[in-house]
């Protein structure tokens, strides 16, 4: 998950907020100022906790360890299947021993 902008985005919202706030309230410029700046930072840092909060809550799996993971579930199966053919293939030769010997009148 791309949390990167998560903090700014935050920020954002609360300066737009206490700037739609101040303006309608009709504050006095210097005071404006004291309490944008406040809430700038104060919503920075909250943005920056709610990063840190998604980052550990919905971690992704590097995608090595992801691809690893299939790879070895691929080769798995190949052997699985080499295996099962192996295990067939002398059944089939006593079998076709057998047919021989019968089609050719057990000589």
């Amino acid at each position: 998950m791309k949390t990167k902008q998560v903090p700014i985005i935050i920020t954002l919202i609360g300066g737009l907020a206490i700037c739609i706030i101040g303006f309608i309230t009709r504050m006095d410029t210097k005071q404006f100022v004291k309490i944008w700046v406040i809430v700038l930072i104060s919503f920075y840092i909250l943005g920056c906790v709610a990063k840190l909060l998604l980052d550990k809550n919905f971690k992704e799996e590097p995608e090595e360890a992801t691809e690893e993971a299939a790879e070895g579930e691929e080769g798995e199966n190949a052997e699985e299947a080499d295996q099962a053919d192996q295990a067939e293939t002398p059944q089939n030769q006593d079998d076709s021993a057998k047919e021989e010997k019968n089609n050719t009148g057990g000589q």
